[in-house]
């Protein structure tokens, strides 16, 4: 397959000349994506790898193994792409793939794999309307070898992947289903990765209850679907633990005109969860609307987990000058600079980048195996940041979450989440 990169580079600095007096958008044709991309790799793969050991999850030396290891019974592989043929990806979002978070994420990781690879494509397509987005997944299917698709909204692809065999679909926070809702389950050509982010969420909650000053913390999120949800849920959890257990005394402040309504009815709560929700992953200025309340009404810690709308959360902390905010999927330390300070606490984390980039790869060199991968802390796939310099956890913060990590991963706690029939006042492990 690489007898011929040779030839694909020659051929993209030819196009990127004709190309060079055109504007580039992320909607142009995917020959002048090739040739962008082609300019703008200039970070190896090995740089992300870098990347990931430098984010401090407890026991990231196990991440990569795990990525590449997880199986799942009834899983198929699928025909390898055919020999001297480089992967045309695309990856297709909502709100953008420089978010600083979810999005960005998956993205690297799919830039990872083409950095290392010349021979292959990326582009990133845009559809801000949610209804669309299995629609513009059926357009762009005859030309691309594989999708990147973060989001709960792609999980009805399932029909497009089953006409279309030969196609590589990895959907991130979701199964498949078919058109009626109807689940599919390891399908041979589709690679499905869900993360406990209750578990996430529930490292940050301790985190807060026991950082807070005002003894009141918050958790913002974009929509209620069930990953924020499960964020939403497990920072609860984790503040009625340390409550518990800690002897913290931590409030949640819940502002009722911005409450979730479940896209998932939960066990024992029905539709409406509470919270803090923007109603958006793209709406930065209600995010700091919704932030600036929940300032207003004492809140000190806020774990934001709603896409761009964060940034709009963000804004509303560096504007108080006196809170933290706890970053959400990837480390977003450098998000927090705020003059020579920083609002970051820490990091709740989930490795999208490295799952991503592992499947491509197994894509590319025929070894793919379809299959529903639900990721956390039993394969370090989920966590929090404690690398000194990255966040500003109190030593005796450090102690706790490093006492309580262990107990996620035996199952002594168990964290809530949309699914599993718990609730942030009553999941193992509380009593």
């Amino acid at each position: 397959m690489k007898k011929y990169a040779v030839v694909y580079v020659l051929l993209a600095i030819l196009m990127a000349f004709a190309l060079s007096a055109c504007t580039k958008t992320a909607e142009e044709a995917p020959a002048a994506t090739e040739a962008a991309v082609e300019e703008a790799a200039v970070e190896g793969a090995a740089e992300v790898e870098a990347a990931v050991e430098e984010t401090a999850v407890e026991g990231a030396a196990e991440v990569e193994a795990a990525a590449g290891e997880i199986a799942v019974e009834g899983a198929a592989e699928v025909e390898a792409v055919p020999e001297g043929k480089g992967l045309s990806i695309s990856i297709v979002t909502s709100s953008g793939i420089d978010d600083g978070s979810f999005n960005e994420n998956c993205y690297d990781g799919a830039k990872a794999f083409v950095d290392s690879h010349p021979d292959s494509t990326l582009r990133d397509v845009k559809e801000p309307d949610l209804s669309k987005l299995i629609d513009t997944v059926a357009t762009l299917v005859g030309d691309y070898d594989a999708f990147v698709l973060p989001g709960y909204n792609f999980a009805g692809i399932g029909d497009i992947a089953t006409a279309n065999p030969d196609k590589y679909f990895l959907v991130v926070d979701s199964t498949v289903t078919d058109s009626e809702g109807n689940m599919l389950s390891n399908l041979p050509n589709v690679y499905t990765m869900t993360f406990q982010e209750e578990q996430g969420g529930f490292f940050a909650g301790v985190a807060a209850a026991l950082t807070t000053k005002t003894n009141k913390v918050a958790v913002v999120n974009g929509i209620a679907f069930p990953s924020n949800v499960n964020y939403q849920f497990g920072f609860m959890a984790g503040v009625n633990y340390a409550n518990a257990k800690f002897g913290t005394k931590a409030e949640l402040v819940e502002l009722p005109s911005f409450a979730g309504t479940a896209a998932v009815p939960v066990e024992g709560m029905g539709e409406n969860v509470g919270g803090n929700y923007v109603g958006s992953f793209a709406d930065e200025a209600t995010g700091k609307e919704v932030g600036k309340a929940l300032i207003d009404a004492g809140a000190d810690v806020i774990l934001v987990a709603a896409g761009s709308s964060g940034n709009g959360v963000f804004t509303a902390a560096k504007e108080a000058g006196n809170v933290f905010v706890i970053g959400c999927d990837v480390d977003q330390y450098d998000d927090g600079v705020n003059g020579d300070k920083n609002i970051i606490l820490t990091s709740a984390l989930k490795i999208m980048d490295v799952n991503v980039t592992r499947q491509l790869e197994a894509i590319y060199d025929g070894k793919f195996v379809g299959m529903d991968a639900t990721l956390g802390v039993d394969t370090d796939s989920v966590g929090y940041v404690s690398e000194a310099g990255r966040q500003q956890l109190s030593d005796e913060t450090l102690e706790k979450l490093a006492e309580v990590y262990p107990l996620l991963k035996d199952g002594t706690i168990v964290p809530p989440s949309n699914f599993n029939g718990m609730l942030p006042d009553k999941f193992t492990g509380l009593e």
